[in-house]
């Protein structure tokens, strides 16, 4: 059997870090293994907030010279973020960050040409101040000839070949849910040329080989394939998500928590942009119905602002504090921007009355206790606005090591938890690139695999949970 094991690489690129896994598949195996991991760290310029691509490009290469001999490359990110390209193909800047303030007032203008009601119902996607339509009407655009995302950039440099690949494609708000192609009607409103994009890839589409220079810098043999994955991070998690049947709602934790159900149909109604749900585009015709939430990203803030103290002691001290103390609302864009993050939950709290969090401990309890209340509710809402009943909550990413993150979840949504994978996005990468080259099946025959090789935490709800209930009553969304 081990003749029939093959390797690939999957490049996962977060919000905060790099890494590039190595998954070996074969029929009833599937062991990942971290060959490298870098830091991604934006730059402020005097322009604003970019990111610092050349570093990430860099990483890659040293990620794939660790890796060794593979058999496929695959690549996901964050969404949204893009960088635009002359008409030789050259960078004509750092791709600008999504926290950067360009877009701030962007979306009431976009509006007043397609109302936000009408945008929904064509597009499908929430509204977010940094998706890439607003920040499209923010750019200059000036001698730009092409726009790649950021999965697609890098899978450019290590190719020469150009390609847009659709479940990232999903997150422009220049998609239409419905037919898997650009909402042309949209894009020609507002001003924005589709011809800037390259040609939609599938995922699993073949992306091109790598160059003979990439070769000679990393050490590989080649030809090797570089093949189109979920190059949407969360389009990657989801798809190794372990469960079976329809019946769940997944969570993928990490800076953001995405946290909704998988159908088989966006749900485009007027109710479910109010409630401010996404339709993202996933595998297999699925469509990726979620509700974004700040995340870790909260905690993330403070323990850099606290110096990076042990967080293990840090998770002991919430652990040990008064359950449903204080509480924020997590999905609230006054957490969006970094810095001061424990000064601005504090606030959050005494605004609306509650008692102020103070230690470290107190805030990083106030922090979960939050996300586990915005988890709660987005479950329930999607369930409700799509008629999509769950039994079991999956939660996957990096959240899974925060086992009080997920015991509180189960407490706050009344079901089971099932944590794990923690690498998810990498795995799912690893799994679309395994199926392109015949080692697995469809989505459900990838999943089942990992229920039987990736290890599992169940985590069952307790506690009462009228509790959740009046510390939901606190939050007033504005």
């Amino acid at each position: 059997m081990s003749g029939s094991v093959k390797s690939y690489a999957a490049v996962d690129l977060g919000a905060s870090s790099g890494r590039v896994m190595v998954g070996r598949v074969g029929p009833d195996s599937l062991e990942l293994t971290e060959a490298h991991r870098f830091v991604n760290r934006p730059v402020r310029l005097p322009e604003g907030l970019r990111w610092d691509i050349l570093s990430l490009y860099g990483g890659v290469l040293d990620g794939l010279r660790a890796a060794g001999r593979v058999d496929s490359v695959g690549i996901d990110s964050w969404a949204v973020d893009y960088g635009l390209l002359d008409g030789d193909g050259r960078l004509l800047g750092n791709p600008v960050h999504y926290r950067d303030s360009r877009t701030e007032g962007v979306a009431e203008k976009v509006w007043a040409t397609v109302p936000a009601p009408e945008l929904y119902a064509a597009t499908g996607l929430q509204y977010a101040p940094f998706n890439t339509l607003y920040q499209l009407v923010a750019d200059r655009l000036t001698g730009a000839e092409r726009l790649l995302l950021v999965p697609d950039l890098l899978t450019y440099w290590l190719t020469g070949e150009q390609g847009t690949e659709l479940t990232n494609a999903s997150t422009t708000q220049l998609i239409d849910p419905r037919t898997r192609g650009w909402s042309y009607d949209i894009a020609r409103r507002l001003g924005i040329d589709l011809e800037l994009f390259a040609p939609l890839r599938q995922p699993g589409d073949p992306a091109g080989l790598l160059r003979p220079e990439v070769l000679e810098e990393t050490g590989l043999t080649g030809p090797v394939p570089v093949t189109a994955v979920g190059s949407h991070d969360t389009a990657s998690a989801v798809a190794a998500v372990p469960a079976s049947g329809e019946r769940f709602a997944y969570i993928c934790t990490g800076t953001w928590s995405l946290a909704g159900l998988e159908l088989d149909a966006p749900v485009l109604t007027e109710e479910s942009r109010a409630a401010n749900f996404t339709n993202e585009l996933g595998l297999d015709g699925t469509v990726r119905y979620l509700r974004n939430i700040m995340g870790l990203w909260l905690l993330q803030e403070c323990v850099r602002a606290w110096g990076d103290p042990d967080l293990g002691e840090l998770l002991r001290e919430a652990a040990e504090a008064p359950a449903l103390r204080s509480v924020v609302d997590a999905s609230d864009p006054v957490f969006l921007p970094p810095g001061r993050m424990p000064e601005r939950i504090a606030e959050a709290c005494r605004a609306s009355g509650q008692p102020v969090p103070v230690s470290p401990g107190e805030i990083t309890r106030c922090i979960l206790d939050s996300l586990a209340l915005a988890h709660r509710r987005a479950v329930e809402e999607a369930q409700r606005l799509a008629d999509h009943p769950v039994d079991v909550v999956h939660v996957v990413g990096g959240g899974t090591r925060n086992a009080l993150l997920c015991q509180l979840t189960a407490d706050a949504c009344g079901l089971p938890v099932v944590a794990g994978p923690t690498e998810a996005a990498a795995l799912g990468n690893v799994l679309v690139q395994a199926r392109a080259h015949g080692l697995v099946g469809d989505l459900a025959g990838g999943r089942e695999l990992l229920t039987r090789t990736q290890p599992l935490t169940r985590y069952e709800p307790r506690g009462d949970p009228a509790r959740w209930r009046e510390a939901q009553a606190r939050l007033v969304r504005i």
